[in-house]
């Protein structure tokens, strides 16, 4: 989506499993941007054939207006979409529904999802981002950035990175005949966070040396297999069933 080549946000993970995730650019950021745009005009829309309902006189209406109402009429529409946007980025671990679809999200600096604080306030910054017109402020922030951040994100300490899909049968594909592994069975949803943990883990996997390939692998199937004692002992009987098992756990999420 953008012709340049982009810029990485490198993670070193407790693991010690370096992760390079992708930085979304401007027209990502763009796409993304139009998808909630056109969620918040249904809703405004719908808002307002409502509202016609219970007043009859919608112009006359508005006209009879004093100035502070008609102020806080803006504030709250301006209030609306950064509870849209915040509520949205928080609820969906760091995306919105246009976000989702473009396959974009917003995380902090040092690569740990977005909380609460950090949605709020790059997103309070929106009505800066939107100076003059279109956009105008946060367009020139994201092109003479580094990693593509605008206004918003650099007070927040935030970025946008992409969620990059992948083809699981090139680390560690199945085999033929093998022993049916045990499935995960209280175990948490996986963070895209954990995706891009494993996943990087199955692609180095046959670089690394033996003791650390076991280690690491051992690692992450205690942290993220969910699985009882016996289940475990299963897994890690080689390194083959311990990266099958990781790759179905990926795979599970998808």
């Amino acid at each position: 989506m953008d012709s340049a080549p982009s810029p990485s946000l490198d993670v070193a993970t407790p693991e010690r499993v370096s992760l390079s995730l992708p930085v979304a650019g401007i027209g990502y950021r763009c796409l993304a941007y139009l998808v909630d745009l056109f969620i918040l005009f249904v809703f405004w829309v719908v808002a307002y054939f409502t509202f016609t309902l219970l007043v009859s006189d919608v112009v006359g209406f508005f006209q009879g207006l004093s100035g502070l109402a008609q102020t806080l009429m803006v504030v709250g529409v301006f209030a609306t979409q950064w509870v849209y946007w915040t509520a949205a980025e928080v609820l969906m671990g760091g995306q919105t529904p246009g976000k989702r679809l473009v396959g974009i999200r917003v995380v902090r600096v040092d690569g740990s999802p977005v909380g609460v604080l950090e949605s709020a306030v790059r997103n309070l910054v929106r009505v800066v981002d939107s100076l003059p017109l279109v956009y105008a402020v946060g367009v020139l922030s994201v092109l003479l950035t580094r990693q593509h951040r605008r206004l918003g994100d650099l007070l927040a300490g935030t970025l946008l990175v992409r969620e990059e899909r992948i083809d699981l049968d090139k680390y560690t594909a199945p085999t033929v005949g093998a022993t049916a592994l045990p499935t995960a069975t209280h175990s948490e949803r996986l963070t895209a966070e954990d995706v891009e943990l494993i996943l990087s883990f199955l692609t180095r996997a046959p670089e690394l040396e033996p003791q650390a390939r076991a280690r690491l692998g051992t690692k992450l199937v205690e942290r993220y297999g969910g699985l009882d004692k016996a289940g475990r002992a299963t897994v890690l009987a080689s390194a083959q069933s311990t990266e099958a098992f990781l790759r179905a756990r990926v795979q599970a999420e998808r």
